[in-house]
């Protein structure tokens, strides 16, 4: 078995509905992004897949994020912008776009901080 990574980030601002702490104050992060897929086999050019095509499906999603604050992006407008629900929004709309591909996801992490981050896959 094969896994690829990628990451990337996007900066934006957010706050926590119904916390009880510093979080529920509106508040910035670099919000630094890593998928992970998997893969049985690899090409006929040894590659599992492509990097640079991971990357460009991941952009796609974090650019409607990117400098926002996510309390007013759809889904976050409705739900809270935890890391596990941004997390879980990035695995669900990733999905779709590697249908297809001879990968699956093997899990999204959400880093707030260098010391601080989510992993999310539904298994």
């Amino acid at each position: 078995m094969y896994q690829v990574s990628v990451e990337k980030h996007f900066d934006a601002a957010h706050f926590l509905r119904g916390y009880q702490g510093k979080c529920e104050a509106l508040h910035g992060h670099r919000f630094g992004v890593v998928v992970k897929v998997r893969a049985s086999q690899v090409d006929d050019i040894g590659m599992a897949y492509d990097f640079t095509e991971l990357k460009q499906r991941l952009g796609d999603i974090l650019s409607r994020f990117d400098h926002t604050c996510l309390n007013e992006v759809p889904p976050f407008d409705k739900i809270n912008p935890s890391s596990e629900n941004i997390a879980a929004t990035i695995y669900n709309e990733l999905q779709p776009k590697l249908a297809g591909a001879p990968v699956a996801i093997s899990c999204v992490e959400v880093w707030e901080s260098p010391q601080t981050g989510v992993a999310y896959s539904p298994d």
